[in-house]
Order: structure tokens, then sequence, then C-alpha cells
């Protein structure tokens, strides 16, 4: 008599559709960055009519981004309202990095250390994407907050330096 293995049951733990510590946390940082940008933008005045086009596309597509993060992440998940905004999130963070490669004050002609983020975003953004449309929950939550941690929150923190525009109008 032969036995027939059974394949092991996979428990699948459900998808918390609601928003968790982590999320509340990011999206207050995101707003709280959006708030230095914002103030920053407004002791700027002065200057804006020297900025070139690209840099305003850059700043806009940014702060979208920052306005959208906390809507996205403490609403409940799966919703179509969240793949809408969700949508919007990416194309504006995907223009953002685009963008950041015209966006080249230090050296002429070269690339900063920050660019290698925009590469990294642009990577990651199709996988973000895929994972959603997969249902691969896990995989989509620790790409978002590995983009918002990384790409808004760490990026948004070095352009205050007192060197980088924001940082000089804030500070200066």
């Amino acid at each position: 008599m032969a036995l027939i293995a059974r394949p092991k049951s996979v428990r699948h733990e459900p998808v918390p559709l609601n928003p968790e510590r982590a999320d509340k946390v990011l999206g207050v940082l995101s707003l709280v960055l959006l708030a230095f940008v914002l103030a920053a933008l407004g002791r700027g005045f002065g200057h804006w009519a020297q900025l070139p086009w690209t840099l305003w596309l850059h700043l806009a597509t940014m702060t979208l981004t920052l306005v959208l993060t906390p809507a996205i992440l403490w609403q409940r998940r799966g919703t179509r309202r969240h793949r809408q905004l969700g949508y919007i999130w990416v194309s504006a963070l995907a223009i953002t990095a685009l963008v950041s490669f015209t966006l080249r004050f230090t050296t002429p002609g070269h690339f900063s250390p920050i660019h290698a983020l925009s590469v990294l975003v642009l990577v990651m953004l199709p996988l973000l994407v895929l994972s959603a449309r997969q249902h691969n929950h896990d995989r989509h939550r620790r790409i978002v907050r590995g983009l918002v941690i990384g790409a808004l929150l760490t990026a948004g923190f070095f352009t205050f330096p007192f060197h980088r525009l924001l940082g000089g109008w804030l500070f200066g």
C-alpha cells in the first residue's frame, strides 16, 4: 500500500486592510518634511524667478508625493481610491526621479550620489506596481515603506543642508 504525501497546508496571514503603526509614523514624517519644504519655498519667494522650470517640476512632483503619502498610507487598502492615488503617487515619484537627472548644480555634467537614489527609485517603482497587481502584499508594503523612507524622507532630509537650495532658503 503506497502512501500519498499531502502537501503541508500553507497558512496565509490575514492582510491588514487598515493602516499599521509604521504607516501612521511614515505619514506624519512625510507631513513634517512637507511643512519644511513649504516653509523653505515661502522664505525663498524672492528667488523663484531664477529657478529653471525643471526644478519647479521636480519640486511640484516631490511635493505631490509628500501630500499623497499620508493620504494613501492612512486609508483602507485595496480600495479603488487607494489604487488610483497609488498610481498618481508612482507617476509623480517617477517624474521626480527622471527630472533629477537634469538637475546638476554642483559640477556641470556630473551626477551627485543622490542620482544613484533616482536610479534605484526607477527600478523599484515597476516592482512596486507589479507586486500590487500580483497581490503580493508583503513585498508591496516593504517596497512602499522603503521608497518613503529612502526616496522621500532621507533624500528630503539631505535637501536641507545650508549649501543646498531649500536649506539656504529655510535657514539662510
